[in-house]
């Protein structure tokens, strides 16, 4: 860190807080050599998690998207916001929580219906019909009975 003002490279940290929004620390510093303080803001690196597409293109992860699907699948059924976003949570630990910068859509789908299938059944299989995106009644049939055992 070089001092705004004389460009030296020591300084002492005379406060530390968090920032207003919680997303970052704020120092105050004082220059060893010239004397004068300032302020400098400490933030995490984020780096963008990828969707890795059907079609092998690749989007930034969207949390809002990924929630809208689910909240599609839980309409009028008895779950809550609260429940929605501890599961997109889990979903997003589980996925990302790793080294791995990229995830396919198949891996985040599969991981949202493991998590909807114990949360509502019923949200669980509205969810899979639009994911899985079923051929005929046959396979849809199939993944009910498989429910059902």
């Amino acid at each position: 860190m070089r001092c705004p003002f004389c460009n030296h490279t020591e300084a002492k940290v005379v406060d530390s807080r968090a920032s207003k929004d919680g997303d970052a620390i704020r120092r105050r510093r004082e220059c060893l050599q010239c004397g004068r303080r300032y302020t400098t803001y400490e933030r995490i690196e984020e780096v963008a998690q990828m969707v890795v597409k059907k079609d092998g293109s690749r989007e930034i992860f969207d949390r809002w998207k990924l929630k809208a699907g689910i909240l599609k699948s839980v309409e009028k059924r008895p779950v809550s916001l609260d429940q929605i976003e501890a599961l997109i949570d889990e979903v997003e630990r589980k996925l990302f929580g790793s080294t791995e910068h990229e995830v396919s859509t198949g891996a985040i789908g599969q991981a949202v219906m493991d998590k909807l299938r114990s949360l509502d059944e019923v949200a669980y299989v509205r969810f899979a019909s639009v994911y899985r995106q079923f051929k005929d009644l046959n396979e849809f049939m199939n993944e009910l009975k498989g429910m059902l055992t």
